[in-house]
């Protein structure tokens, strides 16, 4: 399984070898080639009571669960675009639909999103604007040669690269104005009108550290609960390089929310305590996090949310409270969940049981 997976997806070489990737962001919507292509930005360790900004666009729906919304779909696959703007404060206006046709507006340098949001720009410098009377923004987004694949396939059915950014500008909510200027995450992919991929989960978490790192985590699997990716990229933009971990990089859910439901009927427990064991020879990092309770829907199938975190890379120990967290989980219950409710109430000594996620 592992050995055909290498083979389709080359980004494992890409990494390995980053100076020879060239990769740059421009601004397109769905082509002949490309049905569904995604711009987003993921902006952690914010000040209380946002802590975390993201803008996830969609511009067409692609041929995957976990990243397809098929409850926004309200003409075709090909004409939904699908925009999500959150912070950690509650929101109720964060997820937006629209025709392609009828109401965006797509230029060689800019795609407008009703009135409402746009990305202007080419050649990695962008700015995204958002204007609405709950939260509002205007960032000025600058990528740097630090780009991490976490997929391409073969043949051009599939790419998805993240980019460390560094991030300037003004957020508005709720009449309170936040001045920003660090590190952030700009992420972009393009789908196939042919690929499926048999992704049913994935989670993406991104954490702000010291001396101007980031740390970008990813974890897929399919819906047989087979792990497919998971990584680790420790991101350097003081020193302009990057580690990548993919051997020894586990994910555990220790605590887990009641199950949900979404829009789309999909069920599912989202995390409330997990971690991330990654090690290899000259470094070994430990996360341990704690989830604020702020998922909001509208990432693909799933949600966005952040986290409280202790992190411990070798003998160095840090701790935030701006942790970002994506999270879509497709796979049938039966893989989800597993009851330990003995476990959990003589641990907890809550009155209620818990289900404890595999």
């Amino acid at each position: 399984m592992q050995i055909f997976q290498d083979f389709l997806d080359q980004s494992k070489r890409l990494n390995q070898a980053p100076k020879s990737n060239n990769k740059n962001i421009r601004l397109q919507g769905p082509n002949q080639q490309y049905s569904a292509v995604y711009y987003g930005l993921s902006v952690p360790n914010l000040p209380a009571p946002l802590h975390y900004l993201n803008f996830i666009s969609w511009l067409g729906q692609p041929k995957i669960s976990v990243f397809q919304n098929a409850y926004c779909i309200k003409t075709t696959e090909l004409d939904t675009a699908t925009v999500m703007s959150s912070i950690s404060a509650h929101m109720i206006g964060q997820f937006q639909n629209y025709s392609l046709k009828n109401d965006c507006q797509l230029k060689d340098v800019a795609i407008h999103f009703g009135v409402k949001e746009s990305i202007v720009g080419h050649t990695d410098t962008f700015s995204i604007q958002r204007e609405d009377s709950e939260l509002s923004f205007n960032l000025d987004i600058q990528a740097t040669e630090i780009k991490s694949c976490l997929t391409k396939l073969r043949l051009g059915l599939a790419e998805y690269w993240s980019v460390l950014s560094h991030c300037e500008g003004q957020i508005k909510y709720q009449n309170q104005i936040y001045e920003i200027n660090q590190l952030a995450a700009l992420s972009y992919a393009q789908f196939s009108k042919f690929s499926y991929l048999p992704l049913a989960f994935f989670t993406q978490q991104i954490i702000n550290l010291s001396q101007q790192r980031q740390i970008v985590l990813v974890q897929t699997r399919d819906r047989y609960n087979n792990i497919l990716s998971s990584r680790l990229y420790l991101r350097d933009f003081k020193n302009k390089k990057v580690l990548m971990m993919d051997q020894n990089v586990h994910f555990k859910i220790q605590r887990v929310y009641p199950v949900v439901k979404t829009p789309n009927l999909q069920k599912m427990y989202l995390p409330r305590e997990f971690e991330w064991i990654c090690h290899n020879e000259q470094m070994q990092i430990y996360i341990q996090a704690q989830s604020r309770g702020d998922f909001k829907f509208g990432l693909g199938a799933g949600y966005a949310g952040s986290f409280n975190f202790q992190i411990k890379i070798n003998d160095e120990i840090e701790n935030g409270e701006g942790g970002y967290c994506e999270y879509v989980d497709c796979r049938p219950l039966s893989w989800q969940e597993k009851n330990h409710k003995d476990k959990l109430m003589d641990k907890f000594g809550h009155a209620v049981p818990f289900m404890l996620k595999k």
